[in-house]
């Protein structure tokens, strides 16, 4: 009886430091891409712009300790900028986005190399669109944040002894708040003259439907991890009888890191055989 107690407690002891070790490895990814974009806000202009977007992300991936180490945590960052013009090219745009999520998987491993998650991302967004003709009204401000369902596929295979990494993820913004002027009213009016009243409405899917997906292949390339993706970002919505819609189709390439976090909580100096600087 006995025994067989201090062969629980090792074998719990012995998984929860497993978890405490797994928590400490992080993926790293750092992309750059270019792609198309096509973008519309009617408090600018009736017409759709086209053209060139440039965009750079960088993710964490990273088990953490929740519901006996089956949840992860993603940190994903990415910015980017589009160069536009209309159908008649007598007039441009420029579109600036700066996106952060954070958010936190559960992992339901199917078999050993494919994985199913599922959880929410908390999303912050603020950016702008400007354009280079109009003079009265001549940018329009971009401040939303919402609360995302997310998902993801994850598979690990080989191909004729190359393992590769496939991933698919998608995140739809299912509740949030944003921040629009009413049809026609300068910003002048709102930040001078404090007209404010219903510049910041809430929003679900019955005005702001949009998704972000992304599919991605990792795949070794000498001693270092290469990712190689495609990202459809959809951002639409319909609020203060203003229309807008940026849609943007990027691919991407980038640099994948494995790397091993110390905590180090009273910041003691590293051993000197370990210390970088």
């Amino acid at each position: 009886m006995v025994w067989g107690i201090c062969v629980f407690a090792q074998t719990a002891l012995q998984a929860q430091e497993d978890s405490l070790k797994a928590s400490r490895y992080l993926m790293r990814a750092t992309l750059y891409g270019v792609g198309y974009s096509n973008v519309y806000d009617t408090y600018l202009s009736p017409q759709e712009y086209k053209g060139m977007d440039f965009r750079v992300t960088r993710e964490t991936m990273r088990m953490t300790t929740l519901f006996d180490g089956n949840v992860s945590a993603q940190n994903f960052f990415q910015a980017n900028l589009s160069y536009t013009h209309n159908r008649a090219d007598n007039n441009n745009t420029f579109a600036g986005l700066v996106n952060w999520n954070y958010g936190l998987h559960y992992q339901f491993r199917i078999t050993e190399n494919f994985k199913l998650l599922a959880g929410g991302l908390a999303d912050f967004n603020g950016g702008f669109v400007y354009n280079l003709r109009n003079t009265n009204n001549p940018a329009s401000a971009k401040a939303y944040i919402n609360l995302d369902a997310s998902g993801m596929a994850i598979w690990h295979v080989k191909v004729k002894n190359v393992p590769l990494t496939l991933r698919y993820q998608l995140n739809v913004p299912v509740a949030g708040v944003l921040f629009s002027p009413n049809y026609g009213q300068s910003y002048y009016e709102i930040f001078t003259l404090g007209n404010s009243d219903g510049i910041v409405r809430f929003t679900s899917l019955h005005n702001q439907p949009s998704f972000r997906q992304m599919l991605s292949v990792d795949f070794p390339v000498g001693s270092s991890k290469v990712r190689m993706s495609y990202v459809c970002d959809i951002q639409q919505s319909d609020v203060n009888e203003i229309q807008t819609h940026i849609y943007s189709h990027v691919f991407m390439v980038g640099f994948v890191k494995d790397l091993y976090r110390i905590k180090n909580k009273k910041g003691a100096p590293l051993p000197p055989s370990v210390r970088a600087y």
